[in-house]
């Protein structure tokens, strides 16, 4: 590894600003990659390796820790805490990393870090630990299933207890095992521009494997690209990253020529610009969002992908605009949510969301429907959706807004292909689950505003 850096200190270095200050781990594993871009690529995928594998088995590396510790995690020094964690994952799941190199490495960062006199507790957690991984006694299914579920699979037991009201033991281990698989990058094609075997043959002409999704026509999967910037097809605007989930949410929309819709929630745009592609230079799309910095990331794509229909807006979606007022043939509500059902791209998510915290997002989100409804039309249609799992922010939440609005679920099997039909969809809603469906976990339902639906419902 590069000598003038030390690879294990920059991990260590991710894993406090995340854990400790709460910062997107997403946000700042890729500054750091970008910082030490001239690191040679192996050491540029070990930082990414450890920092993601950590952050992904927290709760299984700390049910570890404490069978090698009289110190209960928690009540260890934070930077001791995760530089046991991150040995231990590459004692677990790095072959390739010899153990000494490990603990050796370990204790050095603690006397350098100013914790010398616990570098023989660090020492001799780790080596008792490599010795004895393989005799670690986990909690079985049958005996345990909350708890072996959440040890296993490293997510907290509130989740899953929630889950496991809702949905059987197969399908909540389903979800859990899903999050811990490796996946491509899920691109639409922008079919107004060039055509879908043009940009399959632009992605390979890059050694970018390519595979149709099954679910539309115009997704397609991509693997073995360095980062997306530098894939020349993005750069010409005819593919946007955008999860099948997502691209659902405007198939169920299904805008008409001329329709006037808004985005409520936009950034950074996906859901916009697809109704802007489906509406064929026609209409008008409001990308709305109550930042500055997310309307800036809408604008860079609208500019990439050259839209004309549509444009970025600094509003807040909780602040009636009387403007607005049942001017809408659409509106997308995609509202801020608990993002359980993205776990698997941003694992950080399942260790900082709480209980409490879900429950001050269903207020939020109760409120935001509250001020967007007043938007649509008579005989309009609202699209409400999450990228969460579970039925406090999901059904819950449509099930309140019937008994309050002029609306009435419409069915989405006329939108969706069969493989995705099912009990509900006829309904008007769907649950997607990762694990179960080739996608994000996502929830979208259609409701359509009553013809004499009128009555406004502002405070």
């Amino acid at each position: 590894m590069t000598s003038s850096v030390n690879i294990r200190e920059i991990v260590l270095g991710i894993l406090m600003e995340i854990t400790e200050e709460e910062a997107y781990s997403h946000i700042v594993i890729r500054s750091v990659l970008e910082k030490y871009q001239y690191l040679e690529k192996r050491d540029r995928a070990f930082i990414s390796r450890v920092s993601e594998g950590t952050l992904e088995y927290i709760l299984q590396l700390d049910y570890i820790i404490e069978c090698f510790s009289k110190v209960p995690v928690y009540n260890m020094k934070p930077l001791i805490r995760n530089l046991l964690r991150m040995s231990v994952y590459q004692l677990k799941y790095m072959d390739s990393v010899p153990d000494s190199a490990v603990c050796n490495e370990a204790v050095k960062i603690a006397q350098k870090r100013g914790f010398y006199n616990l570098k023989g507790f660090v020492n001799g957690v780790l080596r008792n630990t490599a010795r004895n991984l393989n005799c670690v006694v986990y909690p079985k299914a049958e005996q345990e299933p909350e708890r072996y579920l959440s040890v296993m699979y490293s997510v907290p037991d509130w989740m899953i207890r929630k889950w496991l009201a809702q949905f059987d033991f197969t399908t909540v281990e389903a979800i859990c095992r899903s999050f811990h698989e490796e996946k491509g990058t899920v691109v639409r094609c922008n079919l107004d521009k060039i055509s879908k075997e043009e940009i399959i043959r632009e992605l390979q002409s890059q050694n970018i494997t390519v595979k149709q999704h099954s679910y539309l026509d115009y997704a397609l999967e991509i693997s073995d690209y360095n980062y997306m910037q530098a894939v020349s097809a993005f750069k010409k605007g005819w593919i946007q990253v955008q999860d099948i989930s997502s691209m659902l949410v405007a198939e169920i929309a299904a805008p008409n020529w001329g329709d006037y819709c808004i985005d409520v929630c936009a950034a950074p745009g996906g859901k916009s610009l697809h109704l802007s592609d489906k509406l064929k230079g026609s209409g008008y799309v409001e990308a709305r969002d109550v930042s500055e910095y997310k309307v800036g990331l809408m604008q860079e794509n609208i500019e990439r992908t050259g839209a004309i229909n549509i444009c970025a807006k600094q509003m807040d979606a909780t602040v009636f605009d009387e403007e607005s007022f049942q001017k809408a043939d659409i509106v997308l509500a995609d509202v801020p949510c608990s993002g359980l059902g993205v776990i698997g791209k941003k694992q950080d998510i399942k260790y900082k969301m709480t209980e409490a915290r879900q429950m001050e997002l269903v207020r939020l989100q109760r409120k935001i429907l509250h001020t967007v409804q007043n938007y649509v039309k008579p005989g309009g249609v609202l699209i409400y959706s999450t990228c969460t799992i579970g039925a406090d922010e999901n059904q819950l939440n449509v099930k309140w807004f019937l008994e309050n609005y002029p609306f009435r679920l419409e069915g989405i099997d006329s939108y969706i292909c069969d493989e995705l039909k099912g009990k509900t969809t006829k309904g008007g809603y769907i649950q997607l689950l990762p694990g179960v469906h080739q996608s994000d976990g996502f929830f979208i339902a259609r409701l359509k505003r009553l013809e004499d639906g009128n009555k406004s419902n502002v405070d």
